[in-house]
């Protein structure tokens, strides 16, 4: 009976001596693993999800070098939604603010500080082409020009106006037609043709809207004046 009773107790303190160790081993590895985590946590970056994304001016895909002025703008869209010109995260023309119209719409900026001189909308449909070209022929050298149609920008552009456009650096103006899509970014005194420039005709099998082509979008960065 006393030979019984000892071994329970020894079984017993072995019973306990495995728990203690168990235990010892389980605290251990709960340690160990907050030390890691805590290390990891203190290593890994800021999650960049959380940041606000990028914003570039004028919502541009990507930000413009040093000495350059970022612009997008839009046609209109058939005879129903203005064109939209923007320049240095500025609104220069819209809908919105009232002051587009059917036609060629022009923004005109100064080259060297990027301010806008003057805004205006020549109706080619039903107006006089004769003041729009005093207009162009009042254009000071240096001045950033920006041109975007609205419904029809051609039937009463004649030769002369295709001339003072095509000298501001147009390719595509000789061949605008009625109701085509267009929009350009041009310059007083400029010596070469400007890349900034979308032409898309009017034609019944490619256009998106029933007597008007798709909308035009362009944006870019256009190199300040330095003299």
């Amino acid at each position: 009976m006393v030979r019984a009773g000892g071994l329970l107790k020894f079984a017993a303190l072995i019973f306990a001596f495995l728990l203690a160790v168990f235990l010892a081993f389980q605290l251990l590895e709960i340690n160990l693993d907050f030390k890691l985590s805590s290390v990891i946590s203190r290593s890994m970056p800021v999650n960049e999800g959380s940041a606000k994304p990028v914003r570039y001016k004028c919502g541009l895909s990507k930000s413009c070098p040093l000495g350059h002025f970022a612009f997008k703008m839009t046609s209109g869209a058939a005879s129903v939604v203005g064109p939209r010109i923007c320049l240095e995260d500025k609104l220069l023309m819209s809908g919105v603010k009232n002051n587009v119209g059917r036609g060629i719409n022009i923004a005109l900026v100064d080259g060297r500080t990027g301010d806008a001189i003057k805004t205006e909308f020549f109706d080619m449909w039903a107006g006089d082409v004769a003041p729009f070209i005093k207009f162009l022929k009042e254009i000071d050298e240096g001045t950033v020009v920006m041109m975007a149609s609205f419904d029809d920008p051609s039937t009463k552009l004649n030769d002369e106006a295709r001339k003072l456009i095509a000298d501001l650096g147009s390719s595509a103006v000789s061949n605008l037609g009625f109701r085509d899509n267009w929009i350009f970014v041009g310059g007083k005194g400029i010596k070469t043709k400007s890349p900034f420039e979308q032409h898309i005709k009017n034609s019944a099998d490619t256009n998106k809207f029933e007597g008007w082509p798709e909308v035009l979008e362009m944006e870019g960065c256009v190199p300040q004046r330095q003299d």
